[in-house]
């Protein structure tokens, strides 16, 4: 079998939340290689705290050498989904690349989780992942090498990762389970379908206003390095690198990376673990954590 050349020239990528953070960076190293880009997120318009919208984000794909398709995009709704998904097939020949990244997040325990605040994580979360997967296969099985990511844990069922915040682990395994599932499915049809997770903190407006502050920013590794380990996945074989649950520094320290220095946001601070690594999972040689 022939292997896939390491360039994303010419592919098409249909990213969720690709207006900010991971999901944009994923964009940004796919589109130095002059990859199609569909900047699939709710934001049009700026937001009072956080940074980006679909507009920004494509100009900044297009500087990057990319072309780009911002769309208004809400993963709970079908019909805005399936618009987005043929638009993008559309004005570009094809979806090579799905990657599930929109996510919500709410880090509270059962009494205090409000039942609208669990309903969105779910529906934005698994329901998402799920609906925006199916809505890509039909263009996928099309593809040369088609790829589907989700940025989602492990399946490590460690009670205390559900402990503080069930409603969010669900959701969060949710995405993994889309992940093991479609993976068996659709093995003969030869689409991967892995997910990818960070050892650290991300520096993005997640961390910034939601969890840990400026402080907790400093103690994260940049987007760059999901989006580095993003591309290298794309670029493997889908038929035979599929079902995977990978975390970012394993994954590339696997593929030859051995300094991980220049991901640090602050190198003079130690590195916040990020929920739902596994034990079994440590980190890569010389690579310290907390």
């Amino acid at each position: 079998m022939s292997q896939p050349a390491m360039s994303l020239a010419g592919k098409t990528l249909f990213i969720t939340g690709a207006s900010r953070g991971i999901g944009l960076a994923i964009a940004l190293r796919a589109a130095r290689d002059g990859a199609n880009i569909a900047v699939a997120a709710k934001t049009a318009e700026p937001h009072k705290h956080l940074p980006g919208t679909i507009y920004s984000a494509a100009e900044e794909i297009e500087a990057a050498g990319g072309k780009a398709l911002p769309l208004v995009v809400d993963v709970r709704d079908e019909a805005s989904v399936l618009e987005a998904v043929e638009r993008t097939a559309a004005a570009f020949g094809g979806i090579d690349i799905c990657v599930n990244n929109a996510s919500a997040i709410q880090l509270t325990g059962t009494e205090a989780t409000d039942m609208k605040r669990y309903d969105l994580m779910h529906q934005v979360n698994a329901r998402g992942t799920f609906l925006v997967s199916k809505a890509c296969i039909p263009h996928l099985k099309r593809a040369a090498n088609p790829h589907v990511l989700a940025l989602s844990p492990p399946l490590d069922l460690a009670p205390h990762w559900f402990g503080r915040h069930v409603a969010y682990s669900m959701a969060k395994y949710g995405m993994s389970l889309c992940m093991l599932g479609m993976a068996d499915e659709y093995s003969g049809a030869g689409i991967a379908f892995n997910a990818l997770w960070p050892r650290t903190g991300i520096a993005t407006a997640a961390i910034q206003f939601a969890l840990a502050g400026d402080d907790g920013m400093r103690m994260c590794r940049t987007p760059e390095i999901m989006a580095d380990a993003a591309h290298a996945i794309f670029c493997k074989p889908a038929r035979d690198f599929t079902g995977q649950f990978l975390i970012d520094d394993s994954f590339l320290y696997a593929e030859g990376v051995r300094d991980f220095e220049p991901y640090r946001v602050d190198p003079t601070r130690p590195l916040m673990p990020d929920f739902f690594v596994p034990e079994d999972m440590p980190p890569p040689p010389g690579v310290r954590i907390g």
